[in-house]
């Protein structure tokens, strides 16, 4: 509490220099009496607020509220002036011209002697230009420079004030790792220039499904995390991490080039995988290296121990066996193509599984499982079911010859009634075998060589095409290949990814194409990619070319689709 001179010698001020200080300090300051009536400004105070003193004499300081801050603000504030006789903060108070600024404000009453508060002495700052260099101060250390949106501090911070509120009520978030597959050979082909033209756009075009209350950064080189707030079920993560993949597989246009690019993410869940953000993040990193080393174009929810958990193995199974049942799968097809007529001669049928429960599960952990436990049976028939009701669409949309390929598990191809079995799934739809092709590994038809030449025999009287997949990975023997009557054979990915580059592998990829063409059997080269594997092996003679190169798989809606951009681009090609 202050104590002063009586109230006229302050307002007349009689002292020529206290004057003078009053009017020429930088600060503004305001005197109002007990009943808050506006008694003196100073100059400062004009200029900042651009009222002059006789605008304001005799008018309550509420002429220059902003509105930003409520009636509980400004409780408060008396409230601390009269018990403790002084109050200082930061306010947000409005110009004559109407335009809003932040000032330090700092207030005393003045009291008399017999303890009676006379006067109210206001001091304030503009501290406008400190918060726009505060302001940006906090967005260097906040925000990623290159696609303006959080980083790395930004989001840890971001998470553990969420969790800090979270753990007042029952509230579950999810934690989606975005990493993007092949980035470091993608950047390395187009540059550094163009590799940050494509994080940009992956920055915009994930952030363009950003809910406000969620959080999204960069963490780091192709490392993107982001959360979903207060969800009900894990499956609304699931949603969003589909949602992302479809963004990222859009072709990227960077210097005239067409770029694809494809992702892995990971998703942990809150409270459940942990309450901090250190924790929640490692385990969507977890879960996110899990969908990359199953095949990538992904997304996997975190478990312990992932697949090695028994947890996870007994959940695999159950939720399998209702797959089967509900036939709960859809199946993408990768289109084939002649390499001498660049036309379509036909697609793959591979296997894609969506749960509630797993995620995305990786072909690459749900067929082995199922061959090892005797699903892959059933699982088999669920897909040749899926394939012909597929078939159907497409011959009442005016599609009529799409030959189509499905792997046959060895186990499956072993049953005794493996051709009355497929038969029947046929005649149900209407399908001629004329539009499948079997394809079956090396291991497969190697063993009990004269049942499965017999068996290949009467599958191809059927009408059947049939192939060998992934030729060259296998041990059979070279001298029994003519025996068995096979229309094609699949080079194994493994050795075309490396023909540009090793002259081995070149000549190992030559001598096969050499030799099918002796037994006139034609050659499909899988996971073809680029351009220059394309000339090597159209110069090769290799006849069918499959892989991303042409197109990734695809569902079959999309497929439709590719079918009619490549009948326009081959007129095209035709008029030119």
């Amino acid at each position: 509490m202050k104590k002063v001179q009586p109230p006229d010698q302050i307002y007349l001020f009689p002292n020529k220099l206290v004057d003078e200080v009053f009017h020429s300090t930088t600060e503004g300051i305001m005197i109002t009496d007990n009943q808050m009536n506006i008694l003196l400004v100073n100059t400062a105070f004009e200029m900042v607020t651009g009222f002059s003193q006789e605008e304001v004499r005799g008018k309550n300081p509420r002429i220059l509220q902003s509105g930003k801050q409520d009636e509980l603000f400004y409780a408060h504030m008396w409230n601390t002036i009269k018990t403790k006789g002084a109050w200082q903060g930061e306010i947000w108070n409005k110009r004559k011209n109407g335009d809003i600024y932040p000032e330090l404000l700092s207030i005393s009453s003045i009291m008399n002697d017999q303890g009676e508060i006379t006067y109210f002495f206001g001091v304030f700052s503009d501290i406008f230009h400190e918060k726009v260099v505060e302001k940006e101060l906090e967005e260097m250390t906040i925000t990623d420079p290159l696609t303006n949106i959080g980083n790395r501090n930004f989001f840890n911070e971001s998470l553990n004030n969420l969790i800090h509120i979270s753990k007042q009520n029952e509230y579950k978030h999810a934690v989606l790792f975005i990493d993007l597959d092949r980035f470091k050979q993608i950047n390395e082909s187009i540059g550094n220039d163009g590799g940050d033209l494509i994080l940009t756009e992956v920055a915009n075009r994930i952030n363009s499904i950003v809910q406000r209350k969620d959080i999204f950064a960069r963490y780091g080189g192709d490392e993107f995390l982001m959360t979903l707030n207060n969800i009900n079920h894990q499956k609304e993560a699931a949603y969003y991490a589909k949602e992302i993949t479809k963004l990222l597989n859009r072709p990227f246009y960077i210097n005239g080039d067409e770029i694809y690019i494809t992702s892995s993410i990971g998703i942990s869940i809150y409270p459940q995988d942990g309450i901090s953000a250190k924790k929640l993040i490692h385990k969507a990193d977890k879960a996110m290296y899990f969908a990359k080393q199953n095949g990538r174009n992904q997304y996997a929810f975190y478990f312990e121990e992932l697949k090695s958990d028994s947890k996870r193995l007994l959940l695999l199974e159950s939720e399998l066996r209702k797959a089967i049942q509900k036939k709960e799968f859809t199946i993408y097809y990768q289109p084939k193509v002649s390499i001498e007529k660049q036309e379509i001669i036909g697609v793959e049928a591979l296997v894609r599984w969506q749960n509630e429960k797993l995620g995305f599960v990786s072909p690459g952990e749900f067929i082995p499982y199922a061959e090892d436990t005797g699903l892959i049976i059933p699982l088999s028939e669920v897909i040749i079911e899926k394939v012909c009701l597929d078939i159907i669409d497409w011959r009442n949309k005016g599609i009529l010859h799409v030959l189509v390929s499905i792997n046959i598990a060895s186990l499956h191809f072993q049953q005794d009634d493996f051709i009355e079995r497929i038969n029947s799934i046929l005649m149900q739809y209407n399908c001629s075998p004329r539009q499948l092709e079997l394809e079956l590994t090396e291991r497969t038809i190697m063993n009990d060589t004269e049942g499965i030449v017999g068996k290949l025999i009467k599958l191809k009287n059927m009408g059947f095409k049939l192939s060998i997949d992934d030729f060259g990975t296998g041990y059979s023997s070279l001298s029994y290949l003519n025996r068995f009557p096979l229309n094609y054979l699949k080079i194994d990915g493994s050795f075309i990814k490396q023909i540009t580059s090793l002259k081995d592998k070149q000549a190992i990829v030559d001598c096969i194409i050499l030799l099918a063409h002796r037994l006139h059997i034609k050659v499909v080269a899988e996971g073809v990619e680029t351009k220059e594997q394309v000339k090597l092996l159209k110069e090769m003679g290799c006849d069918i070319i499959q892989g991303y190169y042409y197109s990734r798989p695809i569902p079959s809606k999309e497929l439709l689709d590719f079918f009619e951009l490549w009948e326009i681009h081959k007129r095209e090609r035709n008029v030119l």
